[in-house]
Order: structure tokens, then sequence, then C-alpha cells
């Protein structure tokens, strides 16, 4: 299974939060899943970052997703054509472009959000 991780799921992730449910934990380290890492965490966490929103105390944590066998996940203009097709289920610029890139990178979100599961792509929790 491909698996794309939303912003909140790498932060719970690395944290070792317990907000990250066991069956995520399981699915992103079960060896015969891959992982991709879009260029949308960085840019989620480095937006609310400078608006004051979130906290993370260390930008090492590209390098330990994909140091331990992720797959970095560039956006595409095929990504962000698909964004403006997309219902208004969700109004999060962060997130819509996620699920563009799940459902044309034919890939299994990662996520706690119950709004992404309004959409016609795989939602792993």
């Amino acid at each position: 299974m491909r698996l794309l991780l939303d912003t909140h799921a790498v932060i719970w992730f690395i944290q070792a939060d317990p907000k990250l449910s066991e069956t995520a934990r399981a699915a992103i380290v079960d060896e015969r899943n891959s992982v991709l890492l879009s260029a949308v965490v960085p840019w989620e966490i480095s937006t609310k970052r400078a608006l004051g929103k979130i906290e993370l105390a260390h930008d090492d944590y590209i390098e330990r997703i994909l140091s331990a066998g992720g797959a970095e996940l560039p956006v595409s203009i095929a990504h962000a054509r698909l964004v403006e097709q997309l219902p208004m289920h969700h109004a999060d610029p962060f997130d819509r472009l996620l699920i563009a890139q799940a459902a044309t990178e034919q890939a299994t979100i990662v996520t706690h959000d119950p709004r992404i599961r309004a959409y016609d792509v795989p939602v792993t929790w």
C-alpha cells in the first residue's frame, strides 16, 4: 500500500505522540507499505510556524522520515490542477493538495481529519 502522510501524522509519528493511532503507526512502520512524504508537509509546517500556530522542536523530521524508507513526493502540475476539480468539502489548501496528490498517486492518506473521508480517496487511521 502507498501511504501519504498528513502533516499531523508526520508530527505525531516523529514525536511518538499517543494521538497517532496504533493502526496508523503500524501502517507507517510496515515495510510492505511505501511511505510518501509530500512537499506539502514542510510547506504547511513552515507556514504554521511563521504564524505562531505550531511549535516543532526539530527540523530533522524530513530526514527521519526519508531515512526510514519514506520517499519524497513533489507537487506536480497534475496535482495542482486536480485541486480545482475537488468538491469543497474541505477548505484547507494544504489538505486539498494532499487529497489531490493521493488521488493522482493512488495513495492512502494517513489522517485523523474526518473531512478528508468525504473525498474519493482511501484513508487510514
